[in-house]
């Protein structure tokens, strides 16, 4: 069995990336490169399920958490006939993470895309990532989100008149413009896709090969929109700076923009620049830690619930569907 480095995006709505050191059911992750948690998980009992055992799930065991600053701290330890394997696996990661955390970032590994469509059956909105064509049978929802914290942290005036929130008229703008199926698409590394199962119909796109610009490099196409929206939008990538720069596809011109965009929003450069693949204006990105730092040195001035987290979960009635 080998093991595994590689990274993930976390999206619907997109909002940093998830990086793994695997090993069998054994695995070491980070949101920000920093700090690491290691879960183990009994992967035996699968055994016998045969391909139902596709979507059965078990539970995580924390194996222990890990920063270079305070070495391990170990979790519970729970007494059974499988825990000495939990065990061993378990070490095998942690041995390896201590080998290669200074490799950061690792490469993506998540090229199984899955895009709403617009009327002309174009990709419209990125709603999912997964590394495996096996994995393509789950049944995420099919509408695209610009999330909890957008809703009550970004702000636009693009769009004169709003009687909501910018990121509330965003997603049902964006979903408004979904009227094709959702197809899941296989990335290669020139970008172009080879289109595979879709939902909601569209079996007619099977098979279809797109060329890397009919994809969105910021996971939201503009082509058709009116100047207000496509500001809208812009508005939105600029709000999501700190988290896209994490990327390894932007080209030179995006990445400055972003850059740019991202030193407005100090902490949350310091919470993901670790993980950046690339850095055009480094003394830039430095200014916004220090200022980071310095404000994490004073008092608070904002409340609590006005904290933007680096890393969190969408959760609402909708997340869920039926199989």
């Amino acid at each position: 069995m080998q093991i595994e480095c590689y990274a993930q995006r976390l999206l619907n709505p997109f909002r940093g990336t998830v990086h793994v050191v695997r090993y069998a059911s054994a695995e070491a992750v980070t949101t920000d490169g920093v700090e690491w948690d290691i879960y183990v998980a009994n992967d035996a009992l699968l055994d016998g399920l045969g391909r139902a055992g596709k979507r059965a799930q078990i539970s995580d065991i924390r194996y222990g958490h890990w920063s270079a600053e305070k070495g391990l701290k170990r979790g519970p330890l729970y007494p059974s006939d499988d825990f000495k394997r939990l065990e061993d696996m378990g070490a095998v990661v942690y041995e390896h993470l201590l080998r290669v955390h200074h490799d950061l970032p690792f490469r993506f590994r998540d090229a199984f895309e899955l895009w709403l469509l617009d009327r002309d059956d174009r990709p419209l909105a990125l709603i999912h990532s997964v590394r495996n064509d096996s994995e393509t049978d789950t049944r995420p929802p099919l509408d695209w989100r610009a999330g909890i914290a957008a809703r009550e942290h970004f702000r636009s005036h693009a769009v004169a008149g709003l009687d909501e929130p910018a990121g509330t008229y965003l997603t049902r703008y964006v979903n408004g413009l979904a009227a094709g199926p959702a197809q899941w698409f296989r990335r290669s590394d020139d970008g172009s896709g080879l289109g595979l199962r879709t939902l909601k119909g569209g079996d007619h796109l099977k098979g279809r090969v797109l060329d890397a610009e009919a994809f969105p490099p910021l996971y939201i196409a503009t082509h058709g929109m009116d100047a207000a929206h496509t500001r809208l939008v812009q508005d939105y990538h600029a709000w999501q700076a700190p988290w896209l720069l994490l990327l390894d596809q932007l080209d030179t011109p995006a990445r400055a923009a972003l850059e740019a965009a991202a030193c407005r929003q100090a902490d949350a450069i310091e919470k993901h620049c670790r993980l950046y693949p690339a850095v055009l204006d480094r003394p830039a990105l430095q200014a916004a830690r220090v200022q980071a730092a310095l404000e994490r040195s004073q008092p608070a001035t904002v409340r609590q619930d006005e904290v933007i987290p680096m890393f969190y979960i969408e959760l609402d009635s909708t997340d869920v569907q039926s199989p």
